[in-house]
């Protein structure tokens, strides 16, 4: 591959959002470009070639990584960005509903990891960049289940690396924090909400609108989704954006009593 070749890439949730700007930002970078989503888009939007694919269905995640190969021969990097979020009191949700939550942000990571990782091991090169989040670092009131599926993400990640590295395949974690997307509108509401909360939910709603409307532009997150995807020795993890950047410095150098009276006055909780 020539410089102006830098392989194949893949990307799921690419119709919208972080996912869009990245595909783009790859397809500039010199990437042929798959893009994933749930319903039929643009068959080829700006260079980027769309295909459908539900990542909680294990036949179609087959099938569609099963056609980039037919088109393009190989597959060189793999980012996985589907999810979805859902925020509420912990005991506002099901089991089934976390249990969904699950499937897509976890599982379905899971299930398009597996189905690629023979593609690269073939090629003896390859790599994976997993979207976690800043609340993959450190989990946010109201966001118990979808906090926990990026740290579930983290720890995935982490493992695998280790065991993909003498296989020539490196996996990478990529950690938003608030961005300006549609995200926060498809957000999954509880499925059993309870009266106790319904003030605080509310309060947290508002918060994240308004860090949603003051974050960070998805190309912002999608050229570190580049820097992590071209760096000749990745690094382990990479914070996108201000707020990501600061709040990791926090957490990983400041005392745990001061980052729990900051991150409760953040989040205008009583201390």
């Amino acid at each position: 591959m020539s410089n102006h070749d830098c392989g194949v890439a893949l990307i799921t949730g690419a119709s919208s959002g972080i996912g869009k700007a990245t595909a783009h930002m790859l397809q500039q970078a010199g990437y042929r470009v798959f893009g994933t989503s749930r319903k039929a888009v643009s068959d080829n939007l700006d260079g980027v070639t769309m295909l459908i694919c539900d990542v909680t269905d294990e036949l179609s995640v087959q099938s569609m990584v099963a056609e980039v190969l037919r088109q393009a021969g190989r597959i060189d990097l793999l980012v996985n960005n589907a999810g979805i979020g859902l925020l509420g009191g912990a005991e506002e949700s099901s089991a089934e509903q976390a249990q969904a939550l699950f499937d897509v942000n976890v599982f379905g990571v899971l299930r398009v990891t597996n189905a690629v990782l023979p593609i690269m091991r073939q090629q003896k090169q390859g790599r994976i960049i997993n979207m976690s989040s800043i609340l993959g670092l450190i989990p946010a009131p109201y966001s118990a289940l979808y906090s926990s599926t990026k740290h579930a993400i983290e720890g995935y990640s982490e493992s695998l690396d280790h065991e993909l590295r003498t296989l020539g395949i490196r996996v990478v974690l990529v950690e938003p924090g608030f961005t300006r997307t549609a995200f926060e509108e498809r957000i999954i509401q509880p499925d059993r909400t309870l009266a106790v909360y319904d003030s605080a939910r509310a309060a947290m709603e508002v918060l994240m609108r308004h860090g949603v409307g003051a974050g960070d532009a998805p190309e912002v997150v999608a050229h570190v989704v580049l820097k992590a995807a071209t760096a000749a020795v990745p690094k382990r993890r990479y914070t996108a954006g201000k707020l990501s950047t600061q709040v990791s410095f926090l957490r990983r150098f400041l005392p745990e009593s001061i980052v729990d009276k900051n991150f409760r006055k953040f989040n205008k909780l009583p201390a």
